[in-house]
């Protein structure tokens, strides 16, 4: 492959204001309902920019709100220029991204072009006329033994096998997701010019840039051979980075996003550091970030999500160092989270605690990753401490991944085994995509009308509400950590320096560059520790603390968390 190279100055698209962006991902569905029918909307998030604006954020992720039906919450797609009623319209669109750029926010949209929904458009035509052109858009194999066996054994993630057999044919569909998440076949060119097409119309119409979904799955290997069978993910190999991925993300960077200040980040299942180190090196032209799990696989073995081990901060600390380190070495970008619509929420997570000291837990792992190299995201809820949903109930939970779970475990004696149905629930999705709680009201504030998932009864005392009108709450911790990332250059240039390297409590860095430094500690103990090294900075500028003073220099208090300007 050839790859054109340019200098950055000659490209509109390299401003890299995403280098200087504080991201909020917002999940519409649970954000805020204007209507009144238990969903939330378009129309909801406009009512809410003044709060994005008040938190300090100038960029928001939007998880999908295009036309669905709604199999997996969006991430199935059935037209890509169109809105989901229920959320509202493209003009609700155009006034939401109007309204964000009055106040200083670019929106950042969901991309999903590794799959379509099975009511797109394309796939119907696909299904109805084996001869349509629209057949070779998604990877339609034909069975083995006159049909009566899928063409290969390869699994999905949300816990069953990766094919579909069309009816009344010896065929299948390949879905690496949910049965109506047919994938799409890059190797196809026409499929690859609709997706610069969908592309060409958001940025268009003013979208900022794009969060690329599964984006590492889109380049399969073309043998659709039996892998060695796994407990899960048999054939990642053949699906998950492709021999034409960077070929295909080169591709769009050159023929669409050079035209366009936007950025991209990409969610890159299970790649590798060299893996993710070509995708967001700029003399490449791939992405400009990744989201890259470790850091969030850190209390669980093999990224598996329910196979649950307890956290340890060295754990934390090597992946945090790995990839600081790494990307670092080709000038790329890191992106920095710990919530998403994906993962459970924080408190009671990575050891902080999810009762007495939650407020004082939450500040401090806060303070741990949003000063390091890169680009923080805060998920909605995240900046007032929003907890798991703890529901007992398989049908309070919406989710298909752990409905397809619970399956698995009710007719697989070996899964029954390895997956508690307790961890089930507790790293449920779901769990983050409860209904923002914006005040103690019956509906939390999200809505006058029952949503359509549960509100978390700790809407009493967890709310927007609440935060607002409490000095020392979470929410104006962010507002703080913030406003250092925006009035410190040193935290967008500077070197990654850690320290305390081989505490097993204290995780510390200090952030460096020629005219400052910056200095984070952070310790994930529930108990008071002492650490004699802390004299260092006694005569230091104290800029953040999650307590109200400090009593002792040398000792740090359960979960206490210290910024200072040397």
């Amino acid at each position: 492959m050839v790859i054109k190279k340019y200098a950055y100055n000659e490209i509109m698209r390299h401003t890299m204001w995403y280098k200087e962006a504080i991201i909020y991902q917002i999940y519409p569905r649970s954000f805020c309902d204007s209507n009144n029918d238990g969903i939330g909307d378009i129309k909801g998030i406009i009512s809410k920019l003044d709060y994005l604006q008040e938190l300090g954020v100038n960029a928001v992720w939007l998880s999908p709100i295009y036309d669905s039906p709604q199999e997996d919450n969006g991430y199935d797609i059935s037209d890509y220029k169109k809105v989901y009623p229920p959320f509202g319209t493209l003009e609700d669109m155009k006034i939401l991204i109007a309204e964000m750029h009055k106040r200083g926010i670019k929106l950042i949209m969901d991309l999903v072009v590794n799959h379509t929904s099975s009511e797109h458009q394309w796939f119907k035509e696909a299904l109805l006329d084996p001869s349509s052109p629209y057949r070779d858009y998604y990877i339609i194999k034909k069975g083995r033994k006159n049909g009566k066996k899928p063409p290969n054994n390869w699994s999905g993630f949300f816990g069953e096998g990766a094919w579909e057999r069309i009816p009344n044919s010896e065929d299948y569909y390949l879905h690496l997701f949910a049965k109506g998440q047919p994938d799409l076949n890059w190797e196809n060119p026409k499929v690859r010019e609709e997706v610069k097409d969908i592309l060409r119309f958001w940025l268009e119409m003013g979208v900022d840039g794009f969060r690329c979904d599964v984006i590492t799955l889109i380049s399969k290997k073309q043998d659709f051979k039996n892998r060695f069978p796994t407990i899960a993910l048999t054939g990642k190999d053949a699906y998950v980075m492709g021999p034409r991925i960077h070929e295909f993300l080169h591709e769009l960077y050159e023929d669409v996003y050079t035209n366009y200040d936007a950025m991209t980040v990409g969610e890159t299942v299970m790649s590798s550091l060299e893996e993710a180190k070509m995708l967001v090196d700029p003399k490449r032209q791939e992405l400009d970030m990744i989201f890259n799990f470790d850091i969030t696989d850190t209390d669980n073995i093999m990224g598996v999500k329910y196979l649950y081990r307890k956290f340890k901060l060295q754990r934390m600390k090597k992946v945090y160092r790995k990839w600081q380190k790494g990307l670092d070495e080709i000038n790329g970008w890191n992106s920095l989270f710990l919530e998403n619509h994906d993962q459970r929420r924080l408190p009671g997570r990575f050891n902080t605690n999810e009762k007495d000291l939650r407020e004082v837990s939450m500040k401090m792992i806060a303070s741990s990753y949003f000063l390091l190299k890169g680009t923080p995201f805060i998920y909605q809820g995240q900046e007032i401490g929003m907890t798991n949903a703890h529901f007992e109930k398989l049908e309070d939970y919406k989710d298909v991944e752990i409905h397809n779970i619970m399956n698995l475990r009710k007719h697989h004696p070996l899964v029954k085994m390895i997956v508690k149905e307790k961890v089930a629930y507790e790293v449920s999705r779901d769990n983050a995509r409860t209904p923002m709680q914006w005040d103690d009201t019956e509906y939390a504030g999200f809505s006058k009308v029952e949503p359509w998932i549960k509100v978390n009864p700790n809407k009493e005392y967890i709310n927007v509400k609440q935060s607002l009108e409490s000095n020392d709450s979470i929410f104006h911790y962010y507002q703080d950590l913030i406003n250092i990332k925006k009035n410190h250059p040193v935290i967008k240039d500077g070197e990654v320096i850690e320290l305390f390297k081989n505490d097993n409590k204290v995780y510390a860095y200090e952030r460096k560059n020629k005219d400052e430094s910056i200095v984070v500690i952070t310790s994930f103990s529930d108990k008071p520790i002492k650490r004699k090294a802390l004299e260092e900075f006694k005569d230091n500028e104290l800029l953040l603390c999650n307590y109200q003073e400090i009593n002792d220099i040398i000792s740090l208090r359960p979960y206490e968390a210290r910024i200072y300007k040397k």
